[in-house]
């Protein structure tokens, strides 16, 4: 990456139980302290109908429904985060999908004893990310 391109961003979900459990400054810290930029945050909650947008390629399997009864269960805080390779770095630091599997010293593997309520959703590519900031934040676009 050259030094006057732009820095990738991510979108990250500080999901509904990672706000429940009083977490959220401890999943922001973890991003601040690796160096990552915080470009937008909204403490929000996700309706019905921004679920079916968000997770628009999961919305005929059968783990979805519950999922999406989870994810509009209550607030939620979402951002945007820049830095090199973010999208990468905060996979890493957010860990394995199921917590129960995650490593020890990611958000999941430290927090998480779940595969649904796993605290944090992270953009997992650059298509990825561009669609769902266009979503949570259209005015970054």
């Amino acid at each position: 990456m050259s030094s006057n391109s732009p820095d990738e961003r991510s979108l990250v979900l500080i999901k509904p139980d990672a706000v429940r459990r009083g977490l959220v400054g401890e999943v922001l810290s973890r991003f601040e302290r690796k160096g990552l930029r915080i470009d937008a945050m909204a403490h929000r909650t996700m309706d019905a109908a921004l679920a079916d947008e968000h997770y628009a390629e999961h919305v005929d399997k059968a783990f979805y429904p519950p999922l999406k009864d989870f994810m509009t269960s209550g607030p939620l805080v979402a951002l945007v985060l820049s830095g090199d390779q973010v999208i990468d770095v905060v996979r890493g630091l957010v860990g394995a999908t199921d917590g129960r599997k995650a490593a020890a010293g990611t958000i999941r593997g430290d927090l998480s004893l779940s595969n649904r309520e796993n605290l944090v959703h992270a953009s997992d590519s650059t298509d990825s990310a561009k669609r769902e900031i266009a979503l949570w934040f259209p005015e970054l676009g």
